[in-house]
């Protein structure tokens, strides 16, 4: 791998951290990693405002971490990327496991 090769792959596991990096956003993929979620689902999950909840939503879905669908006035969310996903279940055994 060439530099230039391995400056644009540090580039792009450098943006993945730096979403991962928001609590928020994390909790929001955790709660993703178990199955598809509805907006209303995340802000009961999160126990946080439905504002709040989009937002982070919208930063995720930007860098392609995850996608929707809607069904009437429900949107539904998903964890669709794979790198994310491993990363998110890597977390949640070091951190929320219980043994």
């Amino acid at each position: 791998m060439d530099a230039e090769e391995l400056l644009d792959r540090a580039q792009d596991a450098s943006n993945l951290m730096k979403a991962l990096a928001h609590e928020g956003r994390l909790m929001i993929l955790c709660h993703l990693s178990s199955g598809e979620k509805s907006v209303t689902e995340l802000e009961n999950l999160l126990e946080s405002r439905q504002a709040a909840v989009s937002q982070q939503l919208a930063r995720l879905r930007l860098e392609g971490l995850v996608s929707a669908r809607r069904e009437g006035k429900a949107i539904y969310y998903t964890l669709s990327d794979p790198r994310a996903r491993r990363l998110v279940e890597t977390i949640y055994e070091m951190f929320c496991a219980t043994d």
